[in-house]
């Protein structure tokens, strides 16, 4: 048997849709220093005074607009996306998540039980941001010298501007894109700006440069922003999209402190106004369809556009089990697996 694997990490959902599951995944996301990274007394004085009492009532009546008799969406497509890619490459692939079940404790307990000392890490995550990407390294890493100090890493880097990703997207898009549409819109996952300024090494550029995405900066390998912008450029480029049909936006956000904007709800209730009646949305930041894309954007996301004047709405799905992008891990696997 290899003594190499390769680990998937997507970022999990409850177990249930019952509101006790729903609280303890939201008490164990909303507690990563990386997602709320202020002090932890002030951390967990939100956490349980403002957040946890109300939040996984509502949380839990929105899973369970999208649950499927198999379970959580995300950890169905995920764990198909496993084995297809288990079909195209030799070493065992393990799944993980950074939140719930199957946790990456665990994960790292198989792997060490199996014998494995040689681990692909590929986190689910096209974008570099510290409460997403970051916080699943550092916590394999952690895991990794706690159980298997001997074990080693190699990790697939932010691929959001990798053509074959960027290939991907647009056989993804193709179908929908052939039918028509006013405009398209790009949605991200919003964070803080200060996640922004916090992943700024220079001190110097984010949100000091003037058009600070566009102008290019060693920075940007650690830029969630101007990752996202590159994704949108590269993509339009490549399909051809007309550079008045297309426009960036991010949800999700929360709390009150600014987060990146435009905010997707906003967008979505202005474009009528401008004579956007036949909208296509797709969600990048997400390779697996989940809440934030089957709730928020295909429901409520459309109900907003329709009830602001728009006439038709298409969210375009994630790439999920795409054979392109099973295809894209197997190669990135292959080439890092040969550094192990």
């Amino acid at each position: 048997m290899s003594d190499k694997a390769v680990l998937l990490v997507n970022l999990g959902s409850p177990d249930s849709t019952s509101a006790q599951d729903v609280r303890r995944y939201l008490e164990e996301f909303l507690s990563d220093d990386r997602v709320i990274d202020s002090p932890k007394l002030i951390q967990q004085f939100v956490l349980r005074c403002f957040i946890l009492p109300k939040r996984p009532k509502q949380s839990a009546e929105a899973y369970k607009r999208v649950w499927t008799e198999d379970g959580s969406p995300l950890l169905v497509i995920s764990r198909n996306l496993k084995r297809l890619l288990q079909d195209q490459v030799e070493p065992h692939v393990e799944l993980a998540m950074r939140y719930g079940s199957p946790s990456i404790a665990s994960a790292i307990g198989n792997l060490k039980r199996k014998g494995i000392t040689k681990v692909v890490l590929i986190p689910l995550y096209p974008h570099y941001a510290m409460s997403s990407y970051e916080t699943v390294v550092a916590k394999v890493w952690e895991e990794v010298g706690k159980q298997a100090p001997e074990m080693k890493v190699e990790t697939l880097q932010p691929f959001y501007d990798d053509p074959e990703y960027i290939d991907a997207l647009i056989d993804k898009a193709g179908p929908y894109l052939e039918k028509g549409y006013d405009h398209l819109l790009f949605s991200y996952h919003s964070i803080p700006v200060r996640h922004l300024k916090k992943a700024d090494s220079s001190k110097a550029h984010c949100q000091i440069t003037p058009d600070c995405c566009n102008i290019c900066s060693p920075v940007h390998s650690t830029c969630y922003k101007a990752q996202t912008v590159a994704t949108t450029e590269a993509f339009v480029e490549k399909a051809s999209i007309p550079r008045d049909k297309f426009s960036i936006s991010y949800q999700s956000r929360l709390g009150r402190e600014p987060w990146i904007q435009p905010y997707t709800d906003n967008v979505l209730e202005e474009l009528p106004s401008k004579g956007v009646k036949k909208l296509l949305v797709m969600t990048p930041a997400f390779v697996s369809d989940c809440l934030e894309t089957l709730e928020e954007i295909a429901m409520e996301g459309k109900d907003i556009f329709l009830e602001a004047g728009g006439e038709s709405f298409e969210m375009i799905p994630c790439l999920n089990e795409h054979p392109k992008l099973v295809a894209f891990l197997a190669n990135r696997t292959k080439e890092l697996a040969w550094k192990l």
